[in-house]
């Protein structure tokens, strides 16, 4: 019986093995997804893997779905995104997709229950999830860069001032440094190796970036060549300029978050407070409040 078992599990492990080959021998990959699938694989989960694969089918229809502009938009985040995972445009197609038919199944299988309002919840959270990962990853992609700008200027001024031109000590620095802000120094490197313009290289870095401080750094580092001034002393005004503005961001926050703490101590704390007084109030009085209404 044992034997038995074992072969027909073996059998079915076999048929599953082969019907998987023979899927991902007929699906044709999109370009961009192969890369993706290639490239990516060490920078993704198992699971998102998996998820590209099963997508792949779908990628080109939700891609026209969207139309050139939106696909245009969807490349411009990812860029500011930094592809997290290794996310190329088919490849957040492939996902919204699966994400999207995931959702769809989960809010039909809860409106047959009746459960018509957790339904939609799970249809927009599929069709809504991947936008929400890729902005995500674009506020904690600015966060690490607006946070690591100030002490690489400081750097790069004492290179510059060692002896070593713009260009040498920004290559220097960027080879010590670990993060996104070091893989957008090494991109507008490499846009300049292949002929690209100083100028042009670090407006292709801001267009890159949401981030003001980089902004405020190319700005400041235009004008500064245009004008002559010493590039040390441009470095060292840029980076005072961002800890100030850090400063004063930090203050503005602070302001911001004085209110909403007020208004969760009037709506939450101070009527448990005051529950809590009242009640210890009529568990300590030992007074029969019961028998006194009664007896009314």
């Amino acid at each position: 019986m044992g034997l038995l078992l074992a072969a027909v599990f073996g059998l079915a492990v076999y048929g599953a093995f082969h019907g998987v080959r023979m899927y991902r021998a007929d699906a044709k990959l999109p370009a961009d997804l192969a890369v993706a699938l290639e490239v990516g694989a060490t920078r993704t989960t198992a699971v998102g893997s998996g998820i590209d694969r099963i997508g792949m089918r779908f990628a080109p229809t939700v891609l026209s779905m969207m139309g050139p502009k939106r696909v245009d938009s969807l490349r411009h985040r990812l860029d500011m995104a930094g592809n997290p995972g290794g996310m190329t445009v088919d490849r957040y197609a492939a996902r919204r997709a699966v994400y999207g038919m995931l959702g769809g199944a989960a809010a039909l299988s809860l409106l047959l229950r009746g459960q018509a309002a957790i339904g939609l919840m799970a249809l927009v959270y599929g069709l809504v999830w991947t936008d929400v990962l890729l902005r995500l990853a674009i506020r904690r992609r600015r966060d690490d860069i607006e946070r690591t700008l100030p002490d690489f200027l400081d750097v790069l001024a004492v290179v510059v001032s060692a002896g070593l031109n713009f260009r040498q000590a920004l290559e220097r620095v960027a080879e010590r440094y670990q993060g996104p802000w070091a893989d957008e120094l090494r991109i507008t490197l490499r846009q300049m190796d292949m002929g690209v313009s100083r100028r042009d290289a670090f407006e292709q870095l801001r267009r890159r970036n949401s981030s003001e401080q980089v902004s405020m750094f190319v700005t400041a580092l235009q004008q500064g060549e245009e004008l002559g001034a010493p590039i040390v002393d441009t470095l060292i005004q840029i980076a005072t300029d961002m800890r100030r503005t850090d400063a004063q961001n930090a203050r503005r926050s602070a302001s911001k978050a004085i209110p909403k703490t007020t208004l969760v101590v009037t709506m939450v704390m101070l009527p448990a407070t005051m529950i809590l007084i009242v009640m210890s109030f009529y568990y300590g009085s030992g007074v029969d409040f019961a028998g006194i209404l009664g007896g009314g």
